[in-house]
Formats: C-alpha cells, sequence, structure tokens
C-alpha cells in the first residue's frame, strides 16, 4: 500500500485530541496536524500533502472556510471534510471541497476515499498538462486516461472527457475547452450521456429511460428540447456534434464535429431542425411525439431546470 501524505486541519482547540476520523490512525499515512490558523500563506515555504482532511466535527464553521484557507496556502490537494452524522444536513457543493466522511467510518472505508480523493485529482492534473493550446485538450491518449478515470458504484466514470469536452460528475460541472457550460441539471445528464456513449445511435425512447428514469411519464418531445438547448450551450464549436438520425434519434460524434456537411443530415436533417424550416425533425409519427424541436412549446420551470 502506498503511503499518501496527509495534512489534518482541526478547530485549534482540538489539535491534542485523537484523530477524526479515528481509523485514520490505523492506515499508516503520514500525518502532520495543524489548526486552520496555522495555514501560512503561498509565498513561504509550501506545505506539500497528497490529502487535505478538515476536521469539522465539532466547528462546522470549518467546513465552508477549508477551500479558500488550503488555496490561500497554496496546497492544491484535494479536501475531505470529517462530519458527524448530524453535520450531514448541512452538506454543500458550494463548499468546494471533494468528498465529506463521517468521524464514525471504518478503516477500509477512509482507505477507499482517500485513494479515490488522490487519483481523480492526479488524473485530473495529468489530463490538464496535456492541454494542446488554450480552448483545446489533447486527446492523443484519451483510452488509457479513461480506464484510469474513477468511478461511481454503479461503475459510471465521475469524469468524461469526449474531444474538446469535460464533464466532472462529482461536482456537476461541464466544459467545453476552457468555458464553463451554464447547464442544468437535465442538460448536464443529457450531455454526459451523450458523451459516455460517443458514435452511439439511441431512440428518443432510449435516451428518456436513460436520462429521466422509467418513472417519467412525459413524452419524448421532451427529448427534442432539451437537445435543442444543449446543442444552443455547445455553440458553434460543438453544437453539431450531437446529430439527427432521422426516423430514429440522435448520435454524439465529437470528433466530427467540425466538419459541418459531411454527411447528409448536416444538409437535409439539420435543415430540419432550424427556426425556418417547415419539415418535422423525424418526419410525422403517430400520437405527435416526434414533432420538430422549433414547434414546441417552451417548457415551464421545474426541477429539470435547476442549475448545476
Amino acid at each position: 500500500m502506498e503511503h499518501m501524505r496527509i495534512l489534518h486541519i482541526c478547530p485549534a482547540s482540538r489539535i491534542g485530541s485523537p484523530l477524526a476520523p479515528e481509523s485514520l490512525q490505523y492506515l499508516g499515512h503520514q500525518i502532520q496536524r495543524l489548526s486552520i490558523d496555522g495555514l501560512q500563506p503561498a509565498d513561504t515555504d509550501p506545505i506539500t500533502a497528497d490529502i487535505v482532511i478538515a476536521d469539522a466535527c465539532f466547528d462546522l464553521s470549518l467546513a465552508p472556510a477549508i477551500a479558500e484557507a488550503v488555496a490561500q496556502a497554496g496546497i492544491t490537494a484535494p479536501i475531505i471534510v470529517v462530519l458527524s452524522e448530524g453535520g450531514l444536513a448541512t452538506a454543500s457543493a458550494k463548499w468546494h471541497v471533494f468528498d465529506i466522511v463521517l468521524t464514525t467510518a471504518g478503516p477500509a472505508e477512509v482507505e477507499a476515499r482517500l485513494r479515490l480523493a488522490r487519483d481523480h485529482h492526479r488524473t485530473n492534473a495529468s489530463y490538464e498538462g496535456r492541454q494542446a493550446a488554450p480552448g483545446t485538450w489533447a486527446v492523443t491518449d484519451a483510452a488509457s486516461w479513461h480506464s484510469s478515470v474513477p468511478r461511481t458504484s454503479e461503475g459510471e466514470p465521475t469524469m468524461v472527457v469526449s474531444g474538446a469536452l469535460r464533464i466532472d460528475e462529482s461536482a456537476f460541472t461541464a466544459h467545453l475547452g476552457e468555458r464553463s457550460l451554464d447547464l442544468t441539471y437535465r442538460e448536464f445528464a443529457l450531455l454526459k450521456f451523450f458523451a459516455m456513449h460517443p458514435e452511439r445511435v439511441f431512440t428518443r425512447d432510449e435516451i428518456l429511460r436513460a436520462v429521466w428514469g422509467d418513472d417519467y411519464y412525459g413524452g419524448t418531445r421532451t427529448v427534442d428540447v432539451h437537445v435543442r438547448r444543449v446543442r444552443a450551450k455547445l455553440g458553434k464549436d460543438l453544437e453539431n456534434a450531437i446529430h439527427t438520425v432521422r426516423y430514429v434519434g440522435y448520435r454524439f460524434s465529437p470528433e466530427s464535429a467540425a466538419a459541418r456537411g459531411d454527411e447528409s443530415e448536416s444538409g437535409a436533417a439539420r435543415g430540419d431542425e432550424s427556426e425556418s424550416g417547415a419539415a418535422h425533425d423525424d418526419g410525422p409519427q403517430s400520437g405527435g411525439d416526434e414533432e420538430s424541436e422549433h414547434e414546441q412549446p417552451e417548457a415551464e420551470p421545474n426541477e429539470e431546470d435547476v442549475k448545476v
């Protein structure tokens, strides 16, 4: 087992108290303990650490302050916040931390979370280091990069990279090159689904089940509406990576996004979707669910339109 350098941050009053989580002491890692006030500005001797663990069990005010304090100290390691069970209700994405763990977590769980945080950080830093030019991302060894990406308990990657598109599920962020995409929750889920399955054709029903779930009872036209919105937010550089496959559904082809018009759908089918076009997206079908996107009324704001 590779030993890690752990920076354990806690309130000054708990410097002499047992570690939190207590199981951390049994893992054999190198641990340095400091109070949050003991972090020095980045212009002094920098502290090196693989992981920062912030003990907020008895002082929840430490959690929202730790990310800024660590950044000011010039430390780039991922942050894990330790909470009591009662503190879970306060957990927030605004803390800008990688993970949270309960103070009662056992050694196996703590070790797994430490490795996940460290490996995610290393992989992300390595990939960003291969940035080819402003606004673009090198993908020369994307296959090996994907194989090392941390995954959720369901086996899905927490980070998806497809060409210039980078989607981080753990932080609910999506970037196209250096541009952050302002997506709603459902738009984020839809784009992630497409990016995870490039070059595969999916029907609207398949997309609906995968992104909205089996308990969604709306029509498939909502897929067209959300595809249109995602295309608009991707902009001219990547909007036509989401291809319309007539009479079927959609295919995500990031590698051919720059070649506008290399397939028939970039002419006739794409024209079907334009605001001035008169034809339906997939032609008339029973029930009218495959109605053209531009003929759809905008959906009222709902849970799908919550920003991530």
